[in-house]
């Protein structure tokens, strides 16, 4: 073997266990009981660690222009932070310009991931400008790797926002192909409705953001998302979900047998929207925005039922300088959080540690789950002889003091500043190379691949 990590103990996506894990040309190629372990040219003795498979987050968004600026994070940044936390896998956009093909989007986006990204990455591909050409490239964009679509219910004011008759033709189109679509799910007419309502009551703050967007603008979005998917039997995932009514609507369709995906964001677990009460309240701004305590128990609740299954940040950083070009606007505050190094930790501080969610939650939310509904398993997501030994070795008796200078994310704000998490690791391996190591980076840019996905 090239490497052995002797003496783990492995959590994974059927629980807790003890094991010796050799790995050979990137694979791994044993899995076998710590008191016979295989040989190796080089031995990680895991005694007293944890050992599980890095972190998939398949919502990020890398050097994204959006409010007049572009998010703060390039691949290269962004994907050293993501190994610093543990996330050795990510999937971004590829956006389709306006009157541009959907092949041009995903060659520019792969162009700009090729020669920066550390960690392996995959593409969703963003649907804005429907045409029948449009449609015929949707299966040129499936032959070449990328199964998955994304459509955006909102910004019309970008041009991004697609009508019901998109929503349909889309859905069936990908139902053709195999394919998933994403949607990032909330009700334009309704929020612009919401946004005249707070402007009118002549307060200003950014807590406007919240009372613009109430959480049926959500719900009623993905209610009518899932069920225009389903007249063409078509895979829906639901982005970023935040309410507890949106739960509510996922869990009938999954009652009724319809496979629908959802996944949740750590802001949406660990903050509410008493935070943009606070003088820097813009800081924390995204769409949709936090929410309350209820919503947080609620979905909490529902990653330990398994009825939402995935939990990916939404990674999408800007600076303090940056979000001051609200200038007291809240309609101008560039939306978006940073994330991606800071995941797996909160995920295995507030849920796992915390005894919200079990082991088998956490690997099954931060890894199995979320490969399974891209096409990504067993090849990553799982600890199995044949899959990339894409690894992690946490110390969970190490803790970290959050503060945006202790993080690698090219970000000066946190929204996590001040708390003590643990389950950063102390070992990250991207296909059986060691690209972290206490705290010292030791991959490369460049250094990921593009995963072609099934």
């Amino acid at each position: 073997m090239d490497l052995v990590i002797g003496n783990a103990t492995v959590l994974g996506e059927n629980g807790v266990y003890e094991a010796a894990i050799g790995i050979r040309a990137g694979k791994i190629a044993a899995i076998t009981s710590p008191v016979e372990p295989p040989q190796g040219k080089e031995v990680l003795d895991a005694s007293g660690k944890l050992v599980m498979p890095g972190a998939i987050d398949v919502h990020v968004h890398m050097e994204l222009p959006v409010s007049g600026t572009v998010s703060s994070d390039d691949f290269a940044s962004g994907t050293v932070a993501a190994a610093f936390g543990g996330v050795t896998t990510i999937i971004d956009f590829a956006m389709q310009e306006d009157g541009g093909s959907l092949l041009g989007a995903v060659r520019k986006r792969r162009a700009a991931a090729e020669a920066e990204a550390a960690v392996d990455y995959g593409l969703h591909c963003a649907i804005t400008d429907w045409s029948m050409k449009t449609r015929r490239e949707m299966k040129r964009v499936v032959d070449s790797g990328i199964t998955s679509f994304k459509l955006f219910m909102a910004y019309d004011e970008r041009g991004w926002s697609a009508d019901d008759g998109m929503l349909f033709e889309v859905f069936e189109e990908a139902a053709s192909l195999g394919a998933v679509v994403g949607v990032h799910a909330e009700n334009p007419h309704l929020i612009r409705t919401f946004t005249r309502r707070a402007l009118a009551t002549g307060k200003k703050g950014t807590y406007l953001h919240a009372l613009s967007r109430p959480n049926f603008t959500e719900s009623e979005a993905v209610a009518r998302a899932i069920y225009l998917a389903s007249q063409s039997d078509a895979r829906v995932y639901i982005f970023h979900m935040s309410t507890r009514e949106a739960c509510e609507i996922v869990e009938e369709w999954q009652a009724r047998g319809y496979p629908v995906g959802a996944e949740t964001c750590p802001q949406f677990l660990t903050l509410t929207n008493e935070i943009y009460k606070r003088s820097n309240g813009h800081l924390f701004a995204t769409c949709p925005p936090v929410r309350t305590e209820d919503d947080n128990e609620y979905l909490w609740e529902a990653l330990e039922s398994g009825t939402v299954q995935v939990v990916s940040t939404d990674h999408c950083s800007f600076t303090r300088q940056q979000k001051a070009r609200w200038r007291g606007d809240f309609r101008k505050i560039p939306c978006g959080l940073p994330g991606v190094e800071t995941l797996l930790p909160l995920m295995f501080t507030e849920g796992f540690l915390g005894g919200r969610i079990s082991s088998a939650t956490l690997v099954g939310t931060l890894c199995s789950n979320p490969a399974k509904l891209f096409g990504l398993y067993p090849r990553k997501g799982t600890i199995r002889i044949g899959s990339d030994a894409d690894l992690l070795i946490i110390d969970p008796a190490a803790t970290k003091r959050i503060t945006p200078a202790r993080l690698h994310m090219n970000c000066d704000f946190s929204p996590y500043r001040g708390r003590d998490l643990y389950g950063f690791p102390m070992v990250t391996m991207l296909r059986g190379r060691i690209i972290q190591r206490e705290g010292r980076f030791l991959g490369r840019r460049g250094g990921g691949v593009f995963l072609e996905r099934t």
